[in-house]
């Protein structure tokens, strides 16, 4: 059943429920039709998303929780819970599927056909996963990794292998993600014991997901004698057929530069997608962002990778530099994306930017008087440099939007 996706149907009372097992995990849909609750487990026992009352709620691997809701009419709605108070919800959670369990115990609920051991056997972790586990399980994440700062959103669900550690440059000052750490490139055999820790930690979850993202910020800046034998080491470590595919940031503007042949190289390692944070076409704003090196790098670094036979993913920064900027911005980026020529299969994400008091960036635009763009600003920003590009109907990139407050790991 591992490899299936298999639902149950029952009554509890009056009141319909659907259990429905799939690789890595299980959801529990109950009070179907009245008060919908669903509730989705890895294969461990772990917590990962709940559905209550129409607000999503999902657990990190740290123990947070991060709460996403909409009122009517009203934009959406975030808030990033503390342990103590994610533990809370979990508990409420186990509270009433235990009340569910024991129902199915009693006869008082019903399935149409029996449930399996399997799927017995995952209501026992679930129930399992009590506070200390809970606690015990958070500390342990943080024994096999350094915090996880931001993943792209297509890659949510990849398992993150850390081959380097923190960023190579650390100066943007619109980043703090890696200011706690140095950049460190693990050798070969820490990468392995790496490996094996994720795995363990993760156990029967590991099936919950799907690809792998080599961090941290800047995995591909390591210098290819380096960073090959690292590779074939990820390799050896997630030899299922999930997890064949790799996906990678590049910072695109520092470090060793990479031609076309090194990027085919890591292409037939595995290597699908690189994504770059271009932030800005405007060499003034990146200056200001205290971003190394110019637009033209990444356009180079761009052209490497589809040359070697790989995918980009490129970010820009709405927002950045205010109204001060904000013409450059818009002029500069169009010209850049296209000299970048990105096509189908491409991504092309836009994020705003999220400025948090403690960030340099609020100092800086503080002591210049750069006044913010507002939402409204921002997203007109975004259509400005589309219109620009004029990407035809079907063509060019993936055009999303990035929001890193909605980032859970």
């Amino acid at each position: 059943m591992q490899g299936e996706w298999v639902s149950y149907w029952g009554d509890w009372e009056g009141r319909p429920f659907r259990v429905r097992v799939f690789p890595g995990g299980m959801t529990l849909s109950l009070d179907m039709h009245h008060k919908v609750r669903v509730y989705t487990y890895d294969a461990t026992g772990r917590p990962w998303t709940f559905l209550l009352e129409g607000r999503v709620y999902r657990r990190a691997l740290n123990g947070s929780m991060l709460v996403k809701w909409r009122e009517p009419g009203g934009p959406r709605q975030r808030l990033r819970l503390p342990p103590e108070e994610a533990r809370r919800e979990e508990a409420r959670a186990r509270e009433y599927v235990a009340a569910w369990v024991q129902a199915l115990r009693t006869g008082r609920a019903r399935t149409r056909t029996p449930l399996p051991h399997r799927v017995w056997k995952l209501l026992e972790r679930i129930l399992a996963f009590d506070e200390a586990r809970s606690r015990e399980d958070a500390a342990r994440y943080l024994q096999v990794y350094k915090p996880i700062g931001i993943l792209p959103p297509d890659q949510y669900l990849s398992v993150v292998v850390q081959v380097t550690e923190g960023c190579s440059f650390n100066t943007c000052t619109f980043c703090t993600f890696y200011r706690d750490r140095p950049f460190r490139i693990k050798t070969p055999e820490a990468l392995a014991r790496h490996i094996q820790a994720v795995r363990d930690y993760l156990g029967e979850g590991l099936f919950l997901r799907r690809h792998l993202f080599l961090g941290d910020a800047n995995a591909l800046v390591v210098p290819m004698p380096r960073l090959l034998p690292l590779l074939e080491e990820v390799r050896r470590g997630f030899p299922e057929e999930r997890f064949q595919e790799m996906y990678a940031f590049l910072d695109g503007f520092s470090g060793e530069k990479k031609s076309p042949e090194d990027y085919a190289r890591l292409r037939a390692l595995g290597l699908q997608r690189v994504y770059i944070g271009l932030e800005s076409g405007d060499p003034d704003l990146l200056r200001f962002l205290r971003k190394p090196g110019t637009p033209q790098d990444a356009v180079h670094a761009v052209r490497a990778m589809k040359a070697g036979g790989l995918a980009v993913g490129v970010i820009v920064l709405l927002g950045a530099g205010g109204h001060r900027y904000a013409q450059g911005h818009v002029q500069h980026t169009v010209e850049v994306l296209r000299a970048m020529n990105l096509e189908r299969g491409d991504l092309l994400y836009f994020s705003e930017l999220v400025v948090t008091p403690e960030m340099p960036y609020a100092r800086d635009a503080l002591r210049e008087g750069i006044r913010a763009l507002t939402p409204e600003e921002q997203k007109a920003q975004m259509e400005a440099i589309l219109k620009g590009l004029a990407y035809p109907k079907g063509g060019g990139p993936h055009v999303s939007k990035y929001d890193i407050r909605e980032f859970v790991y």
